[in-house]
């Protein structure tokens, strides 16, 4: 529980006509972590010059074109499918999500695969490739469609047939927008150009610009472009559109429904096609990925003319079956070697599998993202498992808001979850902060504020007076007090085990040890000034440890280590914060209460719309606020008050070289 999974490295060797059934076993148990025995080799020259390194197998290219052109046909599918889906299917699809459906699958040799594979993408390509042919098509014509409709509308005062704007083999046309102010000296300065050219202008619906028409011949074309240049002049291109303004924006138009409907047609019978093959695509996808993943992993292995070697992070109670399962694939011709690695101090490189029960599972998702938790060190998930949900709740204390996160970590759990890991452990930890936000709320007199009292004037019986929150604010803050000092020294705790454990007994004694004997002086002194029959000699006793504590802080970190004494008082009193949020959260409820009661009764006939508008969407946006901060706060005590005393940081999870088996199950 708070240990990791204890580790092994292994290493197998086994004959060429084995490997590949061996990789395929490994790789359906998910039971190993392959390495880059490269690394090792380079260290170890005897067995450089034994083993050459190894090379993904020629199949990989193969099955990397078939998965990029089944990713392209899965989109397609996914998108017919999910065309006419609104609001309501989107969030019915988050709160209760079709379960895929595992479609059995032969074990096939990379080979037979590859052959079935295609002619699986052969047959789907054939029905989608027309349907594919007749999309672009029609997107290539409401693209040209559009850019003729938009030229038209800048040009809807020149009233021309557009087809009289084309050049022809002796003139040139050219059509754009001039600023009115340039329109006279690029009219004086064409006219010098040449006599054989005529200028037509017509005003447009911006007052400052104007469409000037230019017919010249073709030998002074270009002149006249340079000319027009000079005056900010945008150019428009004519093309092979044809008619009126008029005429083409009501031709574009009504085309553009036609099309509209006719690209309709077409998803309806790419829907057919993906309702018929979608779930053997989605299939062969993953069998795709599995099988490129299984011929991508020979480049980590090192060869001999003869034989593979391959090098493995294995978990230490899983070693024996890992061997079986070897010795059976290869028909007992392998060899294996197990590698120890306990007592190693060198062990950041090992990867880490997180062994934390059921209750304390999904709060590794909070302490991954923070950092991997180190191979040998204590795993404070239980910590965090505990005291996460607890500070949460602490900092919301409202039980109504607190029912709200809970619905939506069950919603959580119930919808998205059953699909997707991190939102299974994001509605679990949803689910217990929601639950001690009821029961903080509850016994500090937290229900949407003082939302009992003040409307319907009852008192929730579940309130214990001597930690109301508004009444007992100084009761509150003892209670966060404690908590931190008690949670910041099981840190310490911890923090002097992993000192002690790397030999650093200094780090020790200036982090940890030194702050439990500054506060029993802080206590001594306490009791010596609040309790008579101490009196002095307490103070006394109190004052040898704290000098004691500043002797050990300058003995550990120099002179400059007493400053760390502030430090250690702010990780302290930063757990004040529980205080201020949750005063925070039920006096704005409060005051949205306050308000509502004030728009019901002062203010006539609209007053009670008003005040169901003010209470609904206040106290939403105080929920809102309240629980990303709760959420965040929570986190900061976590993060920088508890996990910066202890943690050490690793390189590396635990990652399984699993299959993935979403779509598909392997026949018995």
């Amino acid at each position: 529980m708070f240990k990791t999974a204890r580790m092994r490295k292994i290493k197998i060797v086994t004959l060429d006509k084995y490997v590949a059934p061996t990789v395929d076993a490994l790789y359906e148990q998910g039971l190993i972590q392959i390495s880059d025995i490269s690394d090792s080799i380079q260290q170890d020259p005897e067995l450089a010059d034994l083993v050459t390194p190894s090379k993904a197998t020629d199949y990989t290219g193969k099955l990397s074109s078939l998965l990029m052109k089944t990713i392209g046909i899965s989109d397609l599918l996914g998108r017919a499918l999910s065309q006419d889906h609104g609001l309501k299917d989107k969030l019915m699809s988050f709160v209760s999500p079709d379960m895929p459906i595992q479609k059995e699958i032969e074990s096939l040799d990379t080979e037979s695969f590859i052959k079935k594979a295609e002619e699986t993408l052969d047959q789907v390509e054939s029905l989608t490739k027309v349907l594919e042919g007749k999309f672009a098509a029609l997107d290539a014509e409401t693209s040209e469609l559009q850019s003729n409709k938009s030229l038209a509308k800048r040009l809807i005062n020149l009233d021309m047939n557009f087809a009289l704007l084309k050049d022809s083999k002796y003139t040139s046309i050219t059509v754009g927008r001039i600023n009115v102010e340039s329109s006279s000296e690029i009219e004086k300065e064409l006219s010098k150009l040449t006599d054989e050219l005529n200028l037509y202008t017509v005003a447009d619906d911006n007052k400052s610009t104007m469409v000037v028409v230019v017919v010249t011949l073709k030998q002074f074309k270009d002149e006249v472009y340079s000319i027009l240049r000079k005056h900010d002049f945008e150019k428009y291109e004519i093309g092979d559109v044809e008619g009126t303004p008029q005429q083409i924006i009501s031709s574009a138009d009504s085309r553009l429904q036609t099309i509209e409907s006719e690209h309709n047609a077409v998803i309806q019978d790419l829907k057919v096609v993906a309702e018929k093959w979608d779930d053997d695509i989605l299939a062969l996808k993953e069998q795709l990925e599995n099988e490129k993943a299984k011929n991508e992993i020979f480049s980590a292995f090192v060869q001999t003319k003869d034989t593979f070697m391959l090098e493995a992070w294995v978990p230490e109670k899983d070693v024996k079956k890992v061997e079986q399962l070897v010795e059976k694939t290869s028909n007992g011709h392998y060899a294996f070697e197990e590698i120890s690695i306990e007592g190693n101090r060198d062990d950041e490189n090992v990867p880490v599998l997180q062994n934390n029960p059921g209750y304390a599972k999904p709060y590794e998702f909070l302490v991954d993202m923070y950092s991997p938790v180190r191979y040998n060190e204590i795993d404070p998930t239980i910590f965090v498992a505990i005291m996460f949900p607890f500070l949460f709740g602490f900092c919301l204390t409202d039980a109504f808001y607190g029912i709200f996160v809970l619905l939506i970590g069950v919603v959580l759990v119930r919808g998205m979850g059953k699909i997707k890991k991190s939102m299974d452990a994001f509605g679990k930890i949803l689910i217990m902060s929601g639950i001690w936000a009821i029961i903080l709320g509850l016994v500090t007199n937290g229900f949407l504020g003082d939302f009992p009292e003040r409307m319907l004037g009852i008192r929730l019986p579940t309130v214990i007076p001597a930690i109301e929150a508004f009444k007992h604010p100084d009761t509150i803050l003892i209670i966060a007090i404690i908590i931190g000092v008690i949670y910041t020294n099981i840190a310490f705790i911890i923090g002097a085990i992993d000192n002690y454990r790397y030999g650093n007994k200094k780090e020790a004694i200036g982090s940890q040890l030194c702050w439990f004997v500054l506060e029993i002086g802080v206590i001594f002194l306490a009791l010596g000034f609040l309790i008579p029959a101490i009196g002095m000699i307490g103070m006394i006793i109190g004052l040898i440890f704290v000098i004691v504590c500043i002797g050990m802080l300058v003995y550990a970190n120099g002179a400059y280590g007493i400053m760390d004494i502030f430090g250690f008082m702010g990780d302290i009193l930063s757990y004040a914060r529980l205080l201020a949020l949750c005063l925070a959260t039920g006096g704005i409820a409060m005051t949205v209460n306050i308000l509502t009661q004030m728009c019901y009764g002062m203010i006539p006939v609209i007053g009670v719309v008003i005040a169901i508008i003010i209470f609904i969407f206040g106290h939403i946006a105080n929920f809102l606020f309240q629980v990303l901060g709760a959420f965040i706060n929570s986190l900061r005590l976590n993060y920088v008050e508890f996990f910066s005393q202890f943690f050490m940081s690793g390189k590396s999870k635990f990652e399984a070289f699993k299959a993935s088996r979403i779509y598909t199950k392997i026949k018995n």
